[in-house]
């Protein structure tokens, strides 16, 4: 059964609707990943529901990393198959990859949180302290408050940076600075 015209969206409505911009979706046209359902007798493209799902699909699959090279490579290898099972084992492996990348990031940002939450523990030492800023002195802190508990990894990063040249008055001695790394 054909929708109505009055049902189906133009460019503009589609772009509001989907948060992408009218040029976003010209290009997924110029690109193949998207076709108008019909268009006006004016030539305004009219997008469905068909259409509607096809950008959230783009959308969620830009959100796990493809390009839309790799996009539009995937609907090509799909349109190419001789069977469905055929179409279907590309996509599964293209998943799978991706599945295992997620679940490494995962991993990895799990590990950053623990070292995030750690650190914070940590610098709440900090605010009780009464010596004076200066990385050998909080690079060997010995408050009660620290116990036997190891620097985290991302506070002691900042205590070992290079030494800073001082010059007579404490400033940065700006003499032993190259200025031609540009």
């Amino acid at each position: 059964m054909a929708q109505s015209p009055q049902q189906r969206l133009k460019i503009g409505q589609l772009a509001r609707m989907t948060g992408k911009t009218a040029r976003a979706l010209h290009l997924y046209e110029e690109m193949g990943l998207l076709a108008p359902a019909t268009r006006t007798s004016g030539g305004f493209r009219l997008y469905g529901p068909d259409q509607v799902a096809r950008v959230y699909w783009i959308s969620k699959l830009q959100d796990m990393g493809f390009s839309l090279p790799q996009i539009q490579s995937l609907l090509s290898s799909v349109a190419a198959s001789e069977t469905a099972p055929e179409a279907m084992d590309g996509v599964r492996e293209l998943f799978q990859v991706k599945l295992d990348e997620t679940r490494k990031q995962v991993m990895r940002l799990l590990e950053l949180e623990r070292d995030l939450i750690e650190s914070l523990s940590y610098l709440e030492g900090c605010r009780v302290c009464s010596e004076p800023a200066a990385p050998e002195v909080c690079s060997s802190c010995t408050s009660e408050r620290r116990g036997t508990e190891p620097t985290p990894s991302l506070v002691a990063g900042i205590h070992r940076g290079p030494p800073q040249a001082r010059g007579r008055d404490g400033d940065r001695d700006h003499d032993h600075e190259r200025t031609d790394l540009q």
